[in-house]
């Protein structure tokens, strides 16, 4: 406990540089796979092909991403930017999928309720697909921000700063209650990020609120009432 209270200033910094290297990746690999993810629901080969492509990305360990970055594009290995693009990528790659499951699920039926009363293709994404696609669309994003966050502690291991720099640091010095420090903060901030999308998704999308029909009772309403039902029952569907 006296090596946590004499170091505050630098958990939080740590804490604040994690964030940074974080919210970057996690809001443009949503913005960037949500297009991605409406063109994969659309084409089975766009499917295939984007998402083998994530599958592989995602397999690229982190360090070496981390390197290949800065190799690829001609920056200093020690720029923070190469792990928020490490990241960007990892989150891309996990978000595709997500998000083209999340406009398969938006009932055929529905879009084409839309399309008759005329809503043009742009107008039925926005107004339609988008807003019911929304569900599967942030459990998706509550994902990719537990795993950015997780996996933002990497860049530690190349001398960026993070709250992995408790874990090398740690390793260094053989001093394991720092390590537990750092994966402590790093679980309170997975929670903390968790917590703060569902809060957002539940206010942008107030009709997720209500109670929800199971997937039986809902297809079960949704079947249409065979001719002479109601007959049988007799006025008012009485016996």
């Amino acid at each position: 406990m006296d090596w946590v209270l004499s170091h505050l200033d630098d958990i939080g910094n740590l804490t604040v540089t994690h964030i940074v290297l974080c919210v970057p990746a996690i809001v443009i690999g949503f913005v960037v796979s949500v297009p991605l993810g409406y063109a994969a629901s659309k084409s089975s080969l766009a499917r295939g092909v984007l998402l083998t492509l994530g599958n592989v990305l995602y397999t690229i360990p982190g360090i070496a991403l981390v390197v290949l970055v800065p190799v690829t594009l001609g920056i200093p290995l020690l720029n923070p930017v190469n792990v928020t693009i490490a990241l960007l990528i990892y989150a891309v790659a996990i978000m595709v999928r997500s998000a083209a499951d999340a406009f398969v699920s938006v009932s055929g039926d529905v879009k084409q309720s839309a399309t008759a009363q005329g809503y043009s293709a742009s107008q039925r994404f926005w107004r339609v697909e988008l807003p019911l696609a929304g569900p599967v669309l942030l459990a998706g994003v509550r994902v990719v921000s537990v795993s950015t966050i997780s996996l933002a502690t990497v860049g530690a291991l190349v001398g960026i700063p993070s709250l992995g720099t408790f874990f090398t640091d740690a390793f260094q010095r053989n001093f394991a209650l720092e390590a537990v420090v750092g994966l402590v903060l790093v679980l309170l901030l997975a929670a903390v990020f968790d917590l703060l999308l569902s809060l957002v998704g539940r206010a942008l999308m107030p009709w997720t609120r209500g109670t929800r029909l199971s997937a039986g009772a809902a297809k079960a309403l949704s079947q249409p009432v065979p001719a002479g039902v109601g007959d049988v029952a007799g006025p008012g569907g009485r016996l």
